[in-house]
């Protein structure tokens, strides 16, 4: 042979060519990262969520849930948050009488429901202003700047919400109330009154302010459908719908004495 045959036969080749031992197999190396333990999973998201504790009763007997649990119970508790607030507002009187007033004018269409919804709720808005001044400056802010416990705040919060509700129910309508509830020991004040008797009261004594505002929103426009009748059965046209002729007259009427500004004036100054 050549010199070149005799060196390629005595060259060896690079790197570890030694055989596996008997009874045990070769692994090609991993190109996936270890799978983290259970445990270390439930630390990374134990760290992620946020710390929330949920105590029901006082520290005695009560009921407290906490981390994940409390989280989920929280957030279904906010969503009747929504309802709470707008039965504690004077949104179902200027939404009902806001109603009223589209019904007497016999405008099917006009002003859409969303309109009426969202004016409700602006004027809701400009009335609890007040209210919602005193809970910010006694509940919230004392909390967001850590003076106070969640459940203090909660306190301080609902006694201006608490104050506006009693000075819009009647006595009728909350000793009713009272008594319907039947309570272990009677209150012998107002402030002993629990909140849900209180909010129930409130309701039933905004839907008949409503009603009382919506029939004195009526008459003149009852009296305009009662004279358009008339005059149309004077000249024979009984085939001539009365609605049809009376809603120009009635909306030439709410323009010129301003109506809506007398409405919206006429529902806030009602809750002074």
């Amino acid at each position: 042979p050549s010199a070149v045959q005799r060196a390629l036969a005595t060259r060896r080749p690079r790197g570890n060519t030694a055989a596996p031992a008997a009874g045990f197999a070769t692994r090609a190396p991993s190109t996936t990262a270890p799978a983290p333990a259970p445990g270390i999973v439930d630390t990374m998201v134990a760290r992620l969520a946020p710390t929330m504790d949920l105590r029901v009763g006082d520290k005695a007997g009560g009921l407290r849930l906490s981390g994940t649990v409390g989280v989920v119970v929280m957030m279904g508790l906010m969503t009747l948050l929504p309802t709470l607030v707008l039965m504690m507002t004077g949104f179902t009187r200027i939404l009902v009488v806001l109603h009223f007033l589209k019904q007497a004018m016999g405008t099917q269409s006009a002003p859409p429901n969303h309109l009426v919804g969202a004016l409700a709720l602006l004027l809701t808005g400009f009335v609890m202003a007040p209210t919602m001044s005193d809970v910010h400056r006694v509940a919230l802010q004392p909390w967001m700047e850590g003076r106070i416990e969640q459940v203090e705040m909660l306190e301080r919060g609902a006694r201006p919400m608490r104050e506006f509700m009693l000075r819009q129910t009647r006595e009728r309508d909350l000793q009713t109330f009272v008594e319907m509830s039947r309570p272990a020991v009677p209150p012998k004040t107002v402030d002993e009154v629990p909140l849900v008797v209180v909010m129930s009261a409130f309701v039933t004594s905004e839907l008949r302010t409503a009603f009382q505002l919506g029939f004195a929103l009526f008459l003149p426009f009852i009296v305009i459908d009662v004279v358009v009748s008339s005059v149309l059965m004077s000249m024979g046209m009984f085939m001539l719908p009365p609605a049809m002729i009376a809603l120009p007259f009635k909306l030439l009427l709410f323009v010129l004495v301003d109506g809506w500004q007398l409405v919206i004036q006429s529902l806030v100054q009602s809750f002074r």
